[in-house]
């Protein structure tokens, strides 16, 4: 910019004190000089303006055409600085000849400018009678004050800082294929991954399902290979169509089976898609033939659910193939399968033909769970087999003391369901679970449940004899139809410090012998009971329940407790209270088939951490009580939801 000059090219005298340099500030074709009074309207050259054309009060000029140095808004410590400066500096013209009057007639002026026009400053701008209005210096003084600082200001030193630099924008290489951070991954990993996005159960009747793993397998290279492993580790069939097309499939390419690890038909059904199970019989897409054909192409099937929708389906091919031809097998369910036809041919299967192996080391985990039909001796066949079983399910069947006892010393028992079994003598069971290897020291969920008005299994005095020597690792008890008295909750309440399910239907227990489980005593361990069943108790009435000066179950005290089983002739009149009642007790009533809960809401105990109903040994399943053993880790559903929480 060029520098500053004065109105005459001369130098001031000597003698006179330096005048400020001239700031002007737009109004119209003239300009406010900084060092005059503020009326002064005249131009640079001390001649008058012509023209009325003025311009935004908020427009800055950087400078004029005849080289004055224009700065309209400047702040007093700039006016400082300025002053200072050895520039040549013009002398100011009287006021009176700022002011001079125009040629034409002048028209009135506002409160923030001078007659002729000129604006005279922010401050005196008047809104309402006061000076609203701020110039820059104020603002600023405000600012240090509040704001501790411009934003734009170092609040040390005052100075202005640069404008922040917008970030460079790195652009990142497309890596080669299969070369991304994901595909790098150790294969482990990827595989735990992708295993979130499998889904096992059917979302509901026929819509597709594991979307997202079809998605993986477009992706890469990499990623198909991995998602494969996922697609078809465990394979669901909820009807005849999918199984038809996965196994056309796999005789297409065979490799595929080899990546197989579960055979689940849990959930399926021979009727759908407006078929009879007749016609889907003439469609011939799941017969005995077709899945003898499907378990040749999977030679490292671990897991094999079945149930009796496909009983008529299970030939003495297909039974031997699973006990015999699968040499990776380890669990097998036959999930109610009790027809005289399965019978026969598992009688034919075990027994015809090359007989079975001495040992079966594979098979862990077996389950005749209604099997009510096989006869007896086929019990000591094969359990006399299994020498590292971990998993037995015999509910309502014809199992014997002499199978229980022929079970190898090397198995390794967890999970045992013996319900409603009503060939087996009390004491021939006493001797087997308190003596026996295969269950004394490792059982972990024991279902001893019988309907007493048919068939009961343990006396007052087995009771006595059995609570006493069961193993600490316990975790769910049923004893259910058992001669449980007041006389045994002594026995009872050592169980009560380990066990999270506790089955005591048809007990004759008091409401003060129930209070003893959820007692407080500062030497004892508290109850860890999360689950009782207390269906056909006698004294268990609506009147004792709600008796909170006399009954523990609905209080505080009996926290963890979150699940009570009621018979249905006290949870119709819970569901009609709960219906009637304007204040919430805490419980809710849930209810599924034949069995009826009342519950603990979460909210009525807000400091307690929020249980999800998560325990190892239930193998997936989340809710409590239940009366089947899984024979696999995963989500319950289909029929073996009805089996385990239903019936």
């Amino acid at each position: 910019m060029a520098s500053p000059t004065t109105a005459t090219g001369t130098s001031p005298p000597s003698h006179s004190k330096p005048s400020l340099p001239r700031f002007t500030i737009p109004c119209g074709d003239h300009f406010h000089s900084r060092d005059s009074s503020p009326s002064s309207c005249d131009t640079p050259d001390g001649s008058r303006s012509s023209s009325r054309r003025r311009p935004s009060f908020g427009s800055i000029k950087e400078d004029a055409d005849d080289g004055t140095f224009v700065l309209p808004f400047v702040c007093e410590a700039t006016y400082e600085i300025l002053r200072n400066l050895s520039w040549t500096l013009t002398t100011s013209p009287s006021p009176k000849e700022h002011c001079k009057p125009a040629h034409r007639e002048m028209q009135p002026s506002p409160d923030f400018c001078c007659p002729c026009g000129g604006f005279l400053g922010w401050k005196q701008i008047r809104l309402g009678g006061k000076s609203l209005s701020r110039s820059y210096g104020d603002l600023r003084n405000i600012g240090n004050k509040q704001a501790k600082g411009w934003a734009w200001e170092d609040t040390e030193t005052g100075r202005e800082l640069m404008p922040p630099k917008a970030p460079a924008v790195v652009e990142l290489s497309q890596p080669p294929p299969g070369t991304s951070a994901l595909e790098r991954l150790p294969p482990e990993v990827l595989d735990q991954i992708i295993s979130n996005l499998a889904v096992d159960l059917p979302p509901n009747g026929y819509t597709p399902r594991n979307v997202d793993l079809i998605s993986c397998l477009l992706t890469s290279h990499t990623l198909h290979a991995a998602t494969l492993g996922v697609l078809y580790r465990n394979m669901t069939f909820p009807h005849s169509i999918i199984f038809s097309k996965a196994l056309n499939h796999m005789s297409q390419y065979p490799a595929l089976g080899t990546l197989v690890r579960r055979l689940d038909f849990s959930h399926f059904t021979s009727v759908g898609l407006g078929r009879t199970k007749q016609m889907n019989a003439e469609i011939q897409n799941l017969t005995s033939r077709t899945l003898l054909k499907c378990l040749d192409l999977l030679p490292n099937l671990k897991e094999c659910l079945l149930q009796e929708h496909l009983e008529g389906d299970l030939s003495v091919e297909v039974i031997r193939k699973l006990f015999m031809g699968l040499p990776n097998l380890r669990a097998v369910d036959f999930c109610g399968c009790s027809t005289q036809a399965f019978s026969q041919v598992f009688t034919e299967a075990l027994s015809a033909g090359p007989p079975l192996p001495m040992s079966l080391p594979s098979m862990k985990r077996l389950s005749l769970h209604e099997c009510s039909t096989i006869p007896a001796p086929m019990f000591d066949q094969l359990l006399s087999r299994l020498i590292n079983l971990t998993h037995l399910d015999l509910t309502h069947t014809q199992v014997n003391d002499s199978a229980l006892a022929a079970i190898p010393e090397t198995a390794r028992i967890s999970h045992l369901g013996l319900s409603r079994c009503t060939r087996l003598r009390s004491s021939a069971l006493i001797e087997f679970l308190t003596t026996h290897p295969a269950v004394c020291e490792s059982l972990v969920y024991l279902n001893l449940l019988n309907d007493p008005t048919r068939f009961r299994l343990l006396e007052e005095e087995d009771v006595s004899a059995l609570l006493p020597k069961l193993p600490s690792t316990l975790r769910s008890m049923n004893l259910g139809g058992a001669k449980v008295t007041s006389e045994h909750v002594s026995l009872l309440i050592p169980l009560t410090k380990h066990l999270h399910e506790l089955g005591l239907s048809s007990a004759d227990l008091s409401v003060k012998d129930v209070n003893t489980f959820f007692a407080k005593d500062d030497n004892a361990a508290p109850s860890t009971l999360c689950y009782l069943d207390l269906a056909k108790v006698p004294q268990m009435t609506i009147g004792a329940i709600f008796n909170t000066s006399s009954c523990f179950l609905l209080s505080e005290q009996s926290y963890p407790l979150q699940v009570i089983e009621f018979s249905d002739k006290i949870i119709t009149p819970l569901r009609e209270r709960a219906k009637t009642q304007r204040v919430s007790v805490g419980w809710t009533v849930r209810d599924l088939g034949r069995r009826g809960w009342y519950v603990r809401d979460p909210a009525s105990l807000p400091n307690e951490p929020l249980d999800d109903g998560y325990r190892y040994w239930k193998m997936g399943a989340r809710w409590w009580g239940m009366r089947k053993i899984p024979m696999a880790v995963g989500d319950v559903g289909g029929i073996y939801g009805h089996y385990m929480f239903k019936k």
